[in-house]
């Protein structure tokens, strides 16, 4: 890739919404070394200027994986959520039917996890860029199915 296709796809995630993976979200409180640096600075550019944006999947996925013991809060996961999303100063993006239906007709081949087809569908949905460190998930930008942001970078 040359500079400026370099240059002109930076400049397309600073200008777009930013959906965040489960993971991302969980991990952008934690302030631990997971996330890259670059994305940790696309993150904070992108709260300041109020384009970020959580899936009304993520919820319900951390609160799956508490209820399963994969992931420990230190507090009740509705408290954890509902201080998520304050501090992230993120927009909740509902469920609505058209993303409920559209995540069962991508028009490309993926893997049957709900969760991960509703961000798809989401991300598609509302134009936004998806920050992800889902392998499966990144691969469906090579082929430009989506936009994503590895969060790993």
């Amino acid at each position: 890739m040359g500079g400026d296709e370099v240059n002109s796809a930076t400049d397309s995630v600073r200008s777009s919404t930013l959906l965040l993976d489960t993971h991302v979200l969980v991990w952008s409180l934690e302030e631990g070394p997971r996330l890259g640096a670059s994305t940790k600075k696309e993150l904070n550019e992108a709260a300041r200027q109020n384009r970020i944006a959580i899936s009304a999947i993520t919820p319900w996925e951390i609160a799956l994986l508490v209820s399963k013991d994969r992931l420990q809060l230190g507090v009740d996961v509705m408290v954890w959520v509902r201080d998520a999303l304050a501090k992230s100063g993120a927009c909740l993006v509902p469920l609505d039917p058209e993303i409920a239906v559209a995540s069962t007709r991508l028009p490309f081949e993926m893997h049957a996890d709900p969760a991960d087809r509703i961000l798809v569908a989401t991300a598609r949905h509302i134009g936004a860029t998806l920050v992800t460190a889902d392998r499966a998930l990144l691969e469906l930008s090579l082929l430009g199915n989506l936009r994503v942001l590895d969060a790993t970078n």
